[in-house]
């Protein structure tokens, strides 16, 4: 394949760029190329949100993605962490672009200055007192207007809930987000304004080629001769591994884009598996749930959560919206961080991976995948091509499964202890168990002597007293700055205990008496709904 310029649709027109080094990252680009600098700058590393920005793409068949909106889908991303030839065929929104949306055609006030119209977002941002220093506001504005167009397109109205949920990798240190969720509400009292995605659309058809990308910048000295490549189909990924099997794999750049951010490290040849559609897809095959290396996390744990309810906190806790809408759940179980949230959920339904180099394809239980701190099972040229979810997880009669989040920040922050518990009763007996912690060791890991203390008994306060003990043989902690040893040891006990005590067959705890929402003064947070 032919080396090819990225190109683009940004503020009304195609751009093309062809000097770039490959791990430009969009926010550099905007703030020091486009000099758009309403996009700021925070931690860049994904967690602020300060630097958000809509992506826009074309619906791809068979794919599972957001609904599109008037024939276009939008979602909300990191400019800080994406790299820029991922924007390859795809439309970049900023909030710059809301005052294009709002008066295509400004006008000028009798003084000569240019009128500033804004949106319905900005505008309720104003009224509301959402902003203070400001520098966190853009990418306030953003998210909310990545909500305000799904919910125009579909005739609905968010809570004040799901406003908190959708804005939960968004800081903010000075003004608070009572009047920011306020803004959110009032946005849709305001005289409506939609974004025109014809021309969008139109223009995104016009560069959409064939086949994939080979990008090498124009100027070598931008990146060492780096080869970016984006390939389309299976077949073409699994070829470029076998051939490439050095080069760096990447799919939503949530951990990648940290090496070059803040380790400032080479990535040398990249395989972007983003525009590989056939990765994407999540259906039954075979009786499994099987969902495609290439599915954004927030696609896979929506499938997830719909088959199993109780993941549904874990889901909304993992990350951020920008975060999942960018990372996948191939990529987090593949990069094999022991503090990562997928792995203790999926080895506690039992899942398994397909894996793939070249034509051949192989399958691994994901229990036997983690060798070592970060080291797996992945032979050189080979990647993940998909997780399958066992069909007799899915059908099974009696079982109980639930997932637990320990972290400093209730949302958008990193796991101190992950804990996944899934059993199945033969009458009052434990028949199958699998316990499994994320953060207790070097990998993602079973409690074995725990689940050999519960398998065969009674599903009773005394086997799960005999398991907790058995959970300081099965562990042996670091200190670190997200917990103590001590308090990891201690809050593995306490989870088993919350989930006898949330499945046990005499009077289980109901969610609202495990919530912290149930027992929160609401009236302080704002209009007696949670936040």
């Amino acid at each position: 394949m032919s080396n090819q310029p990225i190109r683009f649709y940004h503020r009304g027109e195609v751009i093309t760029i062809d000097a770039a080094s490959p791990t430009r990252t969009v926010l550099d680009w905007l703030r020091e190329d486009a000099r758009c600098t309403g996009t700021k700058e925070g931690c860049n590393e994904g967690d602020c949100g300060a630097c958000t920005v809509l992506i826009g793409t074309l619906p791809e068949a068979g794919a599972v993605s957001a609904q599109a909106i008037r024939g276009l889908q939008l979602q909300s991303v990191n400019a800080c962490i994406q790299f820029l030839p991922t924007l390859h065929g795809k439309a970049l929104f900023t909030v710059e672009d809301l005052q294009r949306i709002t008066a295509p055609d400004p006008t000028v006030t009798p003084s000569g200055r240019e009128a500033i119209a804004l949106h319905p977002v900005q505008q309720a941002m104003v009224e509301c007192h959402g902003s203070q220093c400001g520098f966190c506001t853009p990418g306030f504005v953003m998210s909310l207007f990545a909500t305000y167009e799904s919910h125009r397109a579909s005739g609905s109205r968010p809570s004040r809930q799901q406003l908190a949920d959708d804005l939960s990798g968004n800081l903010c240190r000075c003004t608070g987000y009572r009047s920011i969720l306020d803004a959110g509400q009032r946005m849709f009292d305001l005289p409506a304004i939609q974004l025109e995605t014809a021309p969008v659309i139109t223009a995104l058809r016009s560069i959409a080629g064939d086949t994939g990308l080979r990008y090498q910048a124009r100027s070598t000295a931008a990146a060492d001769g780096a080869t970016f490549h984006a390939p389309r189909t299976l077949d073409e990924l699994a070829a470029l591994r076998e051939a490439h099997p050095k080069a760096t794999l990447l799919a939503g750049s949530t951990d990648v884009g940290l090496w070059v951010n803040k380790l400032f490290r080479p990535l040398g040849d990249i395989i972007f598996v983003g525009d590989v559609t056939e990765l994407k897809t999540i259906a039954i095959h075979d009786g499994a749930l099987r969902i495609g290396a290439g599915a954004s996390l927030e696609a896979a744990w929506q499938a997830l959560a719909g088959r199993f309810p109780s993941l549904t906190d874990v889901w909304l806790r993992f990350a951020s919206p920008p975060i999942r809408h960018a990372g996948t759940m191939g990529g987090n179980v593949a990069n094999g961080s022991p503090i990562g949230d997928s792995a203790p959920v999926l080895m506690a339904l039992g899942a398994s991976l397909l894996l793939r180099r070249g034509p051949a394809r192989r399958t691994v239980a994901l229990d036997d995948f983690y060798l070592d701190y970060m080291k797996n099972a992945l032979q050189p040229g080979e990647f993940v091509e998909a997780i399958d979810v066992p069909a007799a997880i899915l059908s099974a009669a009696d079982a109980r499964l639930r997932a637990y989040k320990i972290s400093k920040r209730f949302d958008c922050d990193i796991s101190a202890v992950c804990g996944a518990f899934w059993l199945r009763l033969d009458g009052d007996q434990v028949a199958e168990v699998r316990l499994v912690f994320g953060g207790m060791a070097a990998t993602v890991k079973r409690a074995a002597r725990a689940e050999a203390a519960l398998l065969g008994k009674p599903w009773s306060q005394a086997s799960v007293d005999v398991a907790k003990t058995a959970l300081a043989e099965d562990f042996k902690p670091l200190t670190d700055m997200r917990a103590s040893a001590d308090y990891r040891k201690r809050v593995v006990q306490n989870l088993l205990q919350r989930f006898w005590l949330e499945t046990r067959r005499d009077a289980p705890l109901n969610e609202s008496q495990t919530s912290v929402w149930s027992v929160m003064p609401h009236q302080l947070l704002g209009q007696g709904e949670p936040v």
